[in-house]
């Protein structure tokens, strides 16, 4: 996937359909590497460039490991480097970086405890919580997560040992995994049910691989398995990761120039909204995932489409799909 054709990308550039209404972006990263740059500088041009964002929250990555320490600490150099990159962005004038979501190893169980107060000394007062991703497949055609998670990692032992930890210390959880490992995380939310858990990009009803000719199938179990899990009230969903053509093939990438936010917006709307239907908007946020979704999509046009989808909620339920839910799972 190409997340910098930006030339091709400003093509899809629009005006806010409503520049007021306040955003908090809880999913975004921060990388300079392989020669894909999106630091302060990037980050500060699409917060500020048309809807009207405050707070932002970075979710881990991989990027500026400190290679030097030892494999457990090696994820503590990515939050210092995202501490710095929030004071850079504090002095460009624009919204803030209001959170942190760091990776330490769940399999370390009782262990990671060392880790977590690592991540919250570097983090200064940013670290929120664990993203461990575990989306895995034994499909060849489907990508194993960065993390490089094991079959079904997320019943083993040791990894619930670990999100026992998180949870007595006050942090939460993000969960990114595909559609059909969601029976796994149904388990973790009923034995850890104090502990927030923010499944990611709608769950990852996948359009690849075995499952690309599969459209109806997979609608079906994403439906069943999500409403199973909308029943553990410590659950949140986050709505987006909808340019990611690399899983849900809408060969956007491959257009002219950019998809408007009315084709995005007929697109997606039906799964999103019931997925918000399911969950309610107090347990949704719409997010960004930058620059992830710049292979498809610009922010603007993003952000228009999400404000599309939600024109039929009423002005208290788009303030906390928009803000307000992201505000209070992530102590903004």
């Amino acid at each position: 996937m190409d997340l910098d054709r930006l030339d091709w990308i400003a093509l899809g550039h629009e005006e806010a359909l409503d520049p007021l209404i306040p955003i908090v972006d809880p999913h975004h990263h921060l990388w300079h590497r392989g020669g894909s740059r999106y630091l302060a500088e990037e980050l500060f041009e699409d917060l500020t460039a048309t809807h009207n964002i405050t707070d932002t929250v970075f979710v881990e990555c991989m990027a500026n490991y400190d290679r030097e320490r030892s494999r457990e600490l090696q994820p503590v150099g990515e939050t210092s480097f995202v501490s710095e990159e929030s004071e850079r962005l504090e002095k460009l004038g624009g919204p803030k970086i209001s959170g942190i979501i760091a990776f330490a190893d769940l399999m370390l169980g009782s262990r990671v405890l060392e880790i977590l107060d690592e991540h919250a000394h570097a983090g200064r007062g940013l670290f929120r919580g664990i993203r461990h991703a575990t989306a895995w497949s034994d499909d060849p055609e489907i990508s194993i997560s960065h993390s490089k998670p094991t079959k079904e990692i997320m019943r083993e032992k040791l990894f619930l040992e670990g999100l026992t930890v998180l949870e007595e210390q006050g942090y939460s959880f993000d969960a990114w995994l595909y559609f059909d490992q969601i029976d796994e995380l149904i388990e973790l939310a009923v034995a850890c049910p104090e502990i927030p858990i923010i499944l990611n990009h709608l769950g990852a009803p996948l359009s690849i691989g075995r499952w690309k000719s599969k459209n109806s199938e997979v609608e079906r179990k994403w439906k069943e398995q999500l409403t199973k899990l909308s029943k553990s009230t410590n659950v949140y969903l986050k709505i987006g990761g909808i340019g990611m053509d690399n899983y849900f093939n809408t060969e956007w990438s491959s257009l002219v120039v950019p998809p408007s936010s009315e084709l995005v917006a007929a697109y997606w709307k039906d799964k999103i909204t019931w997925a918000i239907d399911t969950f309610t908007p107090d347990r949704c946020m719409f997010e960004s995932n930058f620059p992830v979704d710049r292979q498809t999509l610009s922010y603007s046009v993003l952000w228009n489409a999400f404000q599309r989808i939600a024109d039929q909620y009423s002005p208290a339920e788009k303030r906390a799909l928009f803000s307000g839910t992201a505000s209070t799972v992530y102590k903004i």
